[in-house]
């Protein structure tokens, strides 16, 4: 092997080891573990232990936490976890077949069988991240949060999901800072969590990142927002604030264009007047108007109407730019509000 050969060689190797050096000493970093199955099913049988059931209760019950039966993988023993519960708990059998499969209903009702403080906090616990998978699932992000914020990863047989759905919520609801800790935090076990977890929370990351309040993105995620609230039947205090947010905005980018608008025209004729005499300073200048000044309107009545048609025109096409195209009548007929409280 030649000199340059063995050089390549070792670069090559080096690029190769290097990330995987950096993902051991993430993980050895790492504030959580996925518990390993076996620690699992010991809790559960003591659980069990505790219990009475029928025979052909109890033989389905082992027949879960078989040895040749027990899950591959972490991720999947949170069903396994529920499918027990399931069986143990009768009252909780409906609960958890809605869980895994069920369409939410337009009003949800409170579940006792999460309330239940006669059941240890591994049911209960477990009982919290399965419902709040299911309600992330359909876009119940309130909902969904309500249950898994105050779950540690330590709390649950799946942390992976936990914090992943945790994640993914705060995302959807542009809560940054939270989402952004919880994608850290999953992120220590890159190794240890399902490949389409790495990957989502990655995409997550560098989706919000560069997100800037009072930006059009920003703007654009709030209506969207508010489009899925009221698909499911929502129009109270917080929606209806959320849409008075969307404008006030809407009212501010609007603002800010105005104002860029008559800078232009402000260079424009100032550029124009160079060329003319300017009057000596000693002597004042003519004129006999009464010296009124008309007081320019701002905020939720600044005339909107007042921008000649092309800038009003080039301005709408800038707000809208990148939205769903029936946001483009919603702007507009902000606009003429605007027009008609300026007149």
């Amino acid at each position: 092997m030649t000199a340059n050969r063995f050089l390549l060689w070792m670069v090559s190797l080096a690029a190769v080891v290097a990330p995987l050096r950096a993902d051991e000493e993430l993980q050895k970093r790492a504030t959580w573990q996925p518990p390993p199955v076996a620690e699992v099913k010991a809790a559960v049988e003591q659980w069990l232990a505790a219990q009475s059931h029928e025979d052909a209760t109890q033989a389905k019950l082992a027949a879960l936490w078989a040895e040749d039966q027990l899950p591959a993988v972490s991720a999947d023993i949170l069903d396994r976890l529920a499918e027990t519960i399931a069986l143990a708990v009768p009252a909780t059998r409906d609960f958890v077949a809605l869980c895994r499969g069920g369409q939410p209903p337009l009003v949800l009702s409170s579940l006792a069988a999460l309330r239940d403080t006669d059941q240890p906090p591994l049911v209960r616990n477990n009982l919290r991240l399965l419902y709040g998978r299911w309600l992330a699932q359909h876009a119940l992000y309130d909902e969904a949060l309500e249950q898994l914020d105050g779950l540690q990863p330590a709390d649950v047989v799946d942390p992976a999901t936990l914090l992943f759905y945790q994640a993914a919520c705060h995302h959807r609801l542009l809560q940054k800072e939270p989402c952004l800790a919880a994608l850290s935090r999953l992120q220590e076990n890159k190794g240890n969590i399902p490949k389409r977890f790495e990957v989502l929370s990655a995409l997550m990351e560098a989706d919000l990142k560069p997100l800037k309040a009072d930006s059009l993105d920003e703007v654009s995620r709030m209506m969207d927002d508010i489009e899925r609230r009221l698909g499911f039947g929502r129009a109270g205090k917080r929606v209806r604030k959320q849409e008075d947010d969307v404008i006030a905005k809407l009212d501010k980018m609007i603002e800010e264009l105005e104002k860029q608008a008559q800078q232009q025209s402000a260079s424009s004729s100032q550029g124009g007047k160079q060329s003319a005499q300017p009057m000596p300073d000693s002597m004042p200048g003519g004129g006999s108007g009464p010296g009124d000044v008309d007081q320019r309107r701002t905020g939720i009545q600044s005339g909107w109407g007042n921008l000649p048609p092309k800038q009003r025109e080039e301005a709408l096409q800038q707000i809208s730019k990148g939205l769903p195209s029936h946001y483009r009548e919603v702007i507009e007929e902000y606009f003429r509000k605007l027009a008609r409280e300026g007149s």
